[in-house]
């Protein structure tokens, strides 16, 4: 907690009736953000009592936090850091507020992740352009964002939701800004564009751009669009099928594959092959999700076996938990999870 916005008093001073019950007091200097933190009718507030099972109060620019002690440590660390998103320029949405929570639960659950300093601040992963941040969500999440930074292939597997190709984008964008990189190479397998979709109007990027509108909104969401659109035109960004790669050296670039999991084992291995000199390479997909036809096995679940334990390859492994879309699309998930695994579901 920063002694420049933040106070603390009554720590540890128990409430009545209840032994092991702690009492925090926060006060935040800035009331216009105070007003923020805290949310509509105190909104933000309201969830962290819902998801922390604590009674969180405001008074003016002052919050009063009650419950078990741990709960309690959680929800301070939770307002802390959303606190320092307003005092950066930043906004706090709902989503926001849960994934401070997810991150303030897994500093607990003492998983092997840097997501607390010295003095018990949060300190999530973040990925930052010109136009916008954007902080881990959840511990996978912050798992993923620090394994983009430090090795020269990751590979971002789960359910839909949880972010894979929303941050794989967001950190080829941000390479690009610092002049890591040279160019921004975007891929999707799109097999029906070649055949199946002939019957549709246009030249190939047209056919193809529905496959590829996802990259498209996770870009325009990071950089300005007339910097995006200027960029494709050159050259410097380009969003194109799997199948254009072949006999290509991918050199000084960022290069993401999207829906990796409708690779065959010949179009991962000549994707993995491309990768050139100063080049980062992401690769997502969702192997409960294959769409090949029967008995063709999947790149993605191929390769995921074989470079098991390379060096300077990392595997980010998404759980239903990770998901941070609506909160029905997790319970969505997670049904889904339970039909397809019946026999993990009953025997946890």
């Amino acid at each position: 907690m920063t002694a420049e916005h933040l106070s603390q008093t009554d720590a540890g001073a128990p409430t009545s009736g209840a032994s092991d019950a702690t009492h925090v007091a926060l006060t935040f200097e800035n009331n216009r953000l105070a007003s923020e933190l805290f949310g509509q009718f105190d909104q933000n507030l309201a969830l962290i009592e819902q998801k922390l099972k604590v009674d969180a109060r405001s008074r003016g620019n002052t919050v009063s936090l009650r419950g078990e002690e741990i709960a309690t440590n959680q929800a301070r660390r939770a307002l802390d850091h959303l606190y320092d998103r307003l005092l950066k320029g930043s906004t706090v949405e709902a989503s926001d507020v849960e994934g401070a929570i997810r991150m303030a639960l897994a500093a607990d659950d003492q998983l092997v992740l840097p997501t607390l300093e010295r003095k018990g601040k949060l300190a999530l992963a973040q990925i930052s352009t010109r136009k916008k941040t954007v902080m881990a969500r959840t511990p996978t999440q912050d798992a993923y964002m620090r394994a983009m930074e430090r090795a020269e292939l990751v590979f971002g597997v789960g359910p839909a939701g949880t972010g894979k190709t929303y941050l794989a984008v967001a950190y080829a964008a941000q390479l690009l800004e610092r002049g890591s990189v040279e160019r921004i190479i975007l891929s999707r397998p799109a097999v029906e564009a070649g055949e199946r979709l002939g019957f549709l109007p246009g030249d190939m990027k047209e056919k193809v751009d529905p496959y590829l509108r996802p990259l498209y909104d996770a870009l325009y969401d990071m950089m300005p669009g007339d910097k995006v659109e200027r960029a494709i035109t050159a050259g410097v960004i380009e969003i194109a099928p799997l199948a254009f790669m072949r006999g290509r050296t991918l050199a000084n670039a960022a290069v993401i594959l999207d829906e990796a999991q409708n690779t065959t084992q010949m179009q991962m291995k000549m994707f993995l092959t491309r990768l050139g000199e100063n080049s980062r390479m992401i690769i997502t997909g969702d192997p409960s999700q294959v769409d090949l036809p029967r008995g063709v096995t999947s790149g993605l679940v191929e390769a995921l076996s074989i470079l098991d334990g390379v060096d300077g390859v990392v595997t980010c492994r998404f759980r239903e938990v990770d998901v941070v879309r609506h909160p029905l699309v997790q319970r969505i998930v997670e049904a889904y999870g339970r039909k397809e695994h019946p026999k993990a579901d009953s025997t946890s």
